[in-house]
């Protein structure tokens, strides 16, 4: 069979047509043990997929038609002939993610597995949705013209700032959710569709970095852990049993919203503890001489911002110290509600505001440690993320590999050989009149205030 040739041409070793149910169920199934690491020879798949030698000599020979495994490698022999190891193609294809904040646009490149493989951001203000969307398309294109071997794009996830509705019945989107207000008309998302024809997901950028957080920093390996992101909006995302919880749509974490009581004033979280009361509370203390840093950065630049009340407080500010633990105090009195109710393995506290100083992070800790019961906190961790703008990029493509390897959607494809050949897909495009991206069109170089990283 020539490569790329659909499986159903073919026929299964005991005489039935290889597009039986049964079938595509064991071809999906044999797929993901290799590609998670579950079994790595024939005779692991074998043993932990309980298949028949000629099931998964079938089922190896259809995957390696479609280049999404081979057995070029050996492995160590143990008294006999090495076995055939069995990988999983992950540069069979390229992932695209992209972070949207509320002043800054990322875009990274990723394999099928989904690990980064470069990065870049930059400076947007994200207010003029035509632009953005034009330099969205431009750096992806950028992006992707500097593969020297130019592999297939499966897919393009973006993290947002704000919750993303979602129904959980779609394996991908049609059309722009809207996660900030007036984003729904900004086409984003058939934007890219067309011009890329590819799939395309969206999701906040608080579970995205929760992702990120669980396959590349410091919840690695871990079954259950809080992350909580501190600015503007205070949100969370929460690990279940080694997986993402997502609730009955998408609106989970929104912890911002919780009333909260400081002295005689009560608010939601977000605007009594939030980036906007620590830059409101610093404001104040400049104008009434509390804090003589604060006054000299506010006669400088005419403004503040929480970064410099952050900053002011690191270099030992007294005024700028109490802002910070009591916003510390507010947060973490939340989070040792959550902790009490899921008791986590971990929380990883993460965001500008957190990432800035150390005397947030301590007032969160020694709220947690002493609102939360002695079982809750025996073996708690709380750290700051160490991940920076990579961890939403990160967990951007970890969502776009899991959403394309999941067993119901990857049955709808895998005989196709692409993803970009699921009926659904190819119908969203003919609704869309798509037309091709030109493939002379080469997006100006990103700006110098950018930062790429391979």
């Amino acid at each position: 069979m020539k490569k790329g040739q659909s499986a159903t041409n073919r026929s299964t070793g005991n005489g039935r047509p290889r597009s039986s149910e049964a079938a595509t169920a064991s071809l999906v199934d044999v797929l993901n043990l290799v590609r998670l690491g579950h079994a790595g020879t024939r005779q692991e798949l074998e043993r932990v997929g309980e298949y028949g030698r000629a099931i998964v000599a079938d089922r190896l020979a259809t995957l390696k038609d479609l280049g999404l495994v081979d057995e070029n490698a050996t492995g160590v022999a143990t008294g006999g002939r090495a076995p055939r190891l069995v990988q999983f193609m992950k540069d069979r294809a390229r992932l695209v993610s992209v972070t949207l904040d509320q002043s800054a646009v990322g875009v990274g490149l990723a394999d099928l597995s989904g690990k980064l493989l470069s990065e870049h951001h930059e400076m947007i203000d994200i207010s003029d949705q035509s632009a953005t969307v034009d330099r969205i398309c431009a750096l992806i294109n950028w992006l992707l013209t500097r593969q020297l071997d130019a592999p297939d794009l499966w897919g393009i996830s973006i993290s947002v700032p704000g919750p993303v509705l979602a129904n959980p019945g779609t394996s991908f989107l049609l059309k722009t959710p809207d996660f900030l207000p007036n984003w729904d008309s900004s086409g984003l998302v058939e934007t890219l569709t067309d011009r890329f024809q590819t799939l395309v997901w969206i999701h906040s950028n608080v579970e995205t970095m929760t992702m990120g957080e669980l396959h590349g920093g410091a919840g690695i390996g871990l079954q259950s852990m809080l992350f909580v992101k501190v600015g503007q909006r205070i949100g969370a995302g929460l690990v279940s049993d080694g997986h993402p919880y997502h609730g009955a749509a998408g609106a989970v974490g929104l912890i911002g919203q919780l009333p909260v009581t400081y002295r005689d004033s009560t608010g939601t979280l977000d605007a009594m503890a939030g980036a906007e009361m620590i830059r409101a509370r610093g404001l104040e203390a400049a104008k009434s001489g509390g804090s003589p840093h604060l006054d000299d950065t506010l006669a400088r630049g005419g403004d503040l911002t929480a970064i410099d009340v952050c900053q002011a407080a690191q270099m030992g500010d007294g005024a700028c110290v109490e802002i910070l633990m009591q916003s510390g105090r507010l947060i973490g009195g939340v989070v040792a509600t959550l902790a009490n109710m899921l008791n986590p393995q971990l929380i990883v506290l993460a965001g500008s505001i957190a990432q800035t100083n150390d005397i947030l992070l301590a007032s969160i800790r020694e709220t947690v440690y002493g609102a939360s019961h002695p079982l809750v906190t025996r073996d708690l961790r709380i750290l700051r993320s160490q991940m920076s703008n990579s961890a939403a990029l990160l967990g951007a493509a970890s969502i776009a590999a899991e959403a394309l390897f999941d067993p119901i959607f990857l049955k709808e494809w895998i005989g196709l050989g692409t993803p970009t050949r699921n009926p659904d897909f190819v119908q969203s495009l003919a609704a869309l009149g798509s037309s091709s991206l030109q493939s002379g069109e080469t997006p100006p170089p990103p700006p110098k205030i950018s930062r790429t990283t391979t």
